[in-house]
Order: C-alpha cells, then sequence, then structure tokens
C-alpha cells in the first residue's frame, strides 16, 4: 500500500531532508528505521527537500509500504529506532497516484526571530536574534505586499533551477508577522517556493523593521526581479516547515 506518515523534526544536526552522501539527514535517518521494522528500504517521496539546519513541525512523505507492522502501529515501532530528534506523528493509507511533493496545494513556513540583545540558550537552534529593535508596524506593513501572485526572482538564490528556467512566478496567500514576547513570528503560505524564497523574504522584512527598505518599496523590489534589492538570506536555524495541506479527494481511498 502507499503510506503518508507525517514527521516533525529539529534539523540542527543534519543536511536536510534530502539523501545526500557526505551528511546526515532526515531520509536517511527514516529509511535506517524503516528497515530496521521491515526489514526493506523503499524509495521514500518528501514534500520538500529543506535545506540543513531547517525544522520541520508537519514533514510529509510517502512510500509503497509491504511491511507486516499494521499502520497505526508503524508510528511506534519507528519511533523506537529514530534519534529523538525525528518523531513520526502519524501514518495512513492513500491512493497509489499519491506524491508527498506534488499533490500538495500549499505549504506554510514560520521564520522565528529573537528580537534582543541576549540570546535565549533554549532557543540557540531555532531562532535567529536580532539584536537592534524592529519596527513591528513596519515588518506588517512590508510583509502585506508579499501577499499575491508575483514574479519572485527577487527573492531566489542566484543559479537554482527555477531561476535558470523562468518559473519564478509563485502566489502568496499569507504573509504575516506577529511577536510574542521577545519572539517575532513571520508566517507564510504559498502554492510553491523559489530556492531560500522565505528565507529572503524573513531577510527583507527584517531591513524593514530596522528601517533600510520602506514597506512601499516592496512591490517595486519584486517588479525589479533583481536579487541584489531584496534582504539578506537568514540563518537556516529559524526556518520552521509548518504545515503542508492536500485535497481531500487525493487522500481518500477508493471504495
Amino acid at each position: 500500500m502507499n503510506l503518508l506518515l507525517r514527521l516533525a523534526y529539529k534539523g540542527t544536526r543534519y543536511g536536510g531532508f534530502q539523501v545526500q552522501p557526505n551528511a546526515p539527514t532526515i531520509c536517511a535517518a527514516f529509511q535506517d528505521a524503516l528497515q530496521a521494522v521491515t526489514g526493506a528500504r523503499p524509495d521514500v517521496k518528501g514534500c520538500s527537500r529543506t535545506d540543513a539546519g531547517v525544522h520541520a513541525l508537519d514533514f510529509a512523505l510517502n512510500f509503497q509500504y509491504t511491511g507486516a507492522v499494521p499502520p497505526q502501529r508503524l508510528v511506534l515501532a519507528l519511533n523506537a529506532h529514530l534519534p529523538p530528534d525525528i518523531r513520526v506523528k502519524s501514518a495512513r493509507p492513500v491512493p497509489d497516484a499519491f506524491h508527498a511533493r506534488y499533490a500538495a496545494h500549499a505549504k506554510t513556513y514560520c521564520y522565528r526571530i529573537r528580537n534582543s540583545a541576549i540570546d535565549d540558550p533554549f532557543d540557540l537552534d531555532t531562532c535567529w536574534r536580532v539584536a537592534g529593535q524592529l519596527d513591528l508596524g513596519a515588518m506588517q506593513r512590508a510583509a502585506k505586499q508579499f501577499v499575491g501572485t508575483h514574479d519572485f526572482l527577487a527573492l531566489c538564490a542566484a543559479g537554482s533551477g527555477p531561476a535558470a528556467h523562468g518559473d519564478t512566478v509563485r502566489t502568496i496567500t499569507r504573509c504575516a508577522v506577529e511577536q510574542t514576547g521577545e519572539v517575532i513570528a513571520i508566517t507564510v503560505t504559498a502554492d510553491g517556493y523559489l530556492y531560500n524564497m522565505v528565507r529572503i523574504l524573513a531577510g527583507t522584512l527584517v531591513e524593514a523593521g530596522r528601517g533600510k527598505i520602506p514597506p512601499e518599496e516592496i512591490a517595486a523590489i519584486l517588479e525589479s526581479r533583481d536579487r541584489r534589492r531584496a534582504g539578506p538570506t537568514l540563518p537556516a536555524r529559524g526556518l520552521f516547515l509548518v504545515r503542508v495541506d492536500y485535497p481531500e479527494d487525493c487522500l481518500t481511498l477508493p471504495e
């Protein structure tokens, strides 16, 4: 059967999701656990590659399952063999045509910033600290300018595949900036993302909060398609994949 699993993980120790020859990865750790439980090491399809150091609260993957352990018991069996910074949250059968990456119609990411002169020892790996006071209102005004269908080449790392092929139009349905205590959370929901898009978007909003990029210039930055006009690429450690959304009909097994 084709199984859809949801994972949560802290990406600090890993080189991202995708298997790499010279770094530990989330996928390799998951396949190790799967092999220990079932004796098989099937091809795994992830909803995203995720960069080194990026975290996930609800990562989706699927694979063809031929084991004897029922899906409802597979979750605990896999977690018994996974390192403590990776956890399977759920497992469910899905139609054979389901693909965790191509079936997704929206993904939500969150970038966390600690706006403080002092680090918090409990979130060093999950926040990026900005010492100077940020103007929350300016960041919120700038964030609204990203909502809609735009060419986001200005928010794409140079040399990426979509940039090279001109496939840089995406639709952002939500871009919000909220503050709780010293932590500022930038939350983005879109139908797809370019390489480093959220980290560059967050860096651009930080520059707006610092008064270096006026919020009303966001539209012109996007229209310019010039990476140099946007803000810096913020470190991976503050980025979380929060949620992956799928149409219900692609998750429902035929009767």
